[in-house]
């Protein structure tokens, strides 16, 4: 079975008529990442043209290429805001660490309470060097439970045979890539009337970094309002919002405060889909959990992303994709091979993040699918972890060094698009996936965050 069709077989989903051109390698490594990114988005396709048959009784052809797929994988590097490259979000204290006995710990700093928490582990360090210093008298797998005991996220570096044998990579290989599940009957709801396939279906973004951010993005690729939920006291990724957030609505929403529940109830009363990447529980213990969200708004589609899954001895534990990659032996063969070499290294794509957040998108479109020719409340789960056994399980190729870092100027130009902001004029990556009769497109240029009410756009 080829990887879309395994796709579809997940969600339950019938074909239609889809051409994948191209093939990996198109960045250096060893990962097939552009043949990846390409069926999920083809699976995204396919379950748009499905829900647009359902309104027009068409069915129209999908098409994506490999290597504009695996520039999506990145779509944050080709951002510009009037012209000027923003500032890098990796943080300095971010990245591999030497460890004892010659092993790499990768910390992550990028939001500032888990880089206080990693920097208060290593005895608070006035700069990188000294935290490496600091590290390097640790024993990696000390120093990976305690900065995670601290409220940090760290991972040590493993190679594949070593992440095979942890218990947390058994977990993985028995959870599902994706679950699609019926949370609460209900009476099946028809797509509201409108000119493309989501057009009038409201959905609630509650994610954060790159993987959860591009899922509500890729909803709003085919016309659904997304509204983008953030508070003003929390950390973010900096001008990197920009390009996950095009698309969407920006609003603030404080739920430290009852008043801020509130709001949010009302919001998801009204919604279609809600979307959250929080670690698992944070939004439970808030009243927000899938099965109170059924209940609140019978017919909803919750999709819910995790770093490690819903098992295992990590289920609980944050992760951002660069740690997924490190434990999980794809740093290690981003360096090199599948022997230990001197130091890891990431992919020079975000391949767990994006692929997940398809995967994510692509759930909540079959969820809709389902619920509108069956009924019913529906929950979506996906995890870093998972994906990226996924994207490993697609194969290795040999001799990838030598393949050039980045797209001609001519086919890496012919990908962009311009719009005027409210923050600038911002360059990006037009959408990926081709739709012979309702073409992606965004309705609405990116905004910084809060900058709109907490309301849903009349329908």
């Amino acid at each position: 079975m080829n990887s879309l069709a395994e796709l579809l077989s997940l969600a339950g989903l019938e074909p239609v008529p889809t051409e994948i051109q191209g093939s990996d390698p198109v960045f250096p490594t060893p990962y097939r990442v552009g043949e990846a990114g390409a069926a999920a988005l083809a699976a995204v396709g396919t379950a748009v043209a499905r829900l647009w048959a359902l309104k027009s009784n068409r069915i129209q052809r999908v098409s994506v290429g490999v290597r504009a797929a695996a520039a999506a994988l990145r779509s944050a590097r080709y951002l510009r805001v009037d012209g000027q490259i923003p500032k890098d979000p990796w943080d300095p204290f971010s990245g591999y660490y030497p460890a004892k006995d010659g092993r790499w710990i990768s910390i992550h700093c990028n939001f500032p309470n888990h880089r206080n928490a990693a920097i208060g582990v290593l005895g608070n360090p006035a700069d990188r060097a000294a935290a490496e210093a600091a590290s390097a008298k640790w024993d990696g797998l000390a120093l990976e439970d305690a900065i995670h005991a601290a409220g940090g996220c760290a991972g040590l570096a493993r190679t594949a045979a070593e992440w095979a044998r942890h218990p947390h990579a058994a977990a993985v290989a028995g959870q599902p890539l994706l679950e699609i599940r019926k949370l609460a009957e209900s009476r099946p709801e028809p797509l509201p009337a409108g000119a493309r396939p989501l057009s009038g279906v409201r959905a609630l973004d509650l994610t954060r970094v790159l993987a959860g951010p591009t899922c509500a993005r890729t909803l709003a690729e085919h016309g659904a309002d997304v509204l983008k939920i953030s508070g003003p006291h929390l950390p973010d990724s900096g001008a990197v919002e920009f390009d996950t957030g095009i698309g969407k609505l920006q609003a603030f929403v404080d739920l430290r405060e009852p008043s801020g529940v509130e709001t949010l109830r009302n919001l998801l009363a009204q919604a279609d889909v809600f979307s959250q990447s929080y670690r698992p529980g944070t939004l439970a213990a808030r009243g927000f959990s899938p099965e109170e969200a059924a209940k609140l708004r019978p017919g909803i589609v919750y999709v819910t992303l995790s770093a490690w899954g819903t098992t295992g001895p990590w289920k609980d534990r944050r992760g951002f994709d660069s740690i997924v990659q490190t434990v999980s032996g794809q740093a290690y063969r981003q360096a090199g091979g599948g022997a230990e070499p001197s130091k890891p290294r990431l992919m020079p794509v975000s391949a767990n993040d994006y692929v997940g957040g398809y995967l994510m998108a692509f759930g909540a479109l079959a969820a809709l699918y389902r619920r509108a020719t069956e009924g019913g409340s529906w929950l979506v789960r996906v995890s870093l972890a998972r994906t990226g056994k996924w994207i490993v399980d697609r194969g290795i190729i040999d001799g990838f060094a030598s393949v050039p870092p980045e797209l001609p100027d001519r086919e890496l130009g012919n990908l962009l698009g311009e719009v005027q902001s409210p923050a600038g004029r911002i360059r990006h990556l037009q959408p990926a996936l081709g739709l012979a009769e309702t073409p992606p497109r965004w309705e609405r240029p990116p905004a910084p965050l809060g900058s709109h009410p907490a309301v849903w756009p009349d329908r």
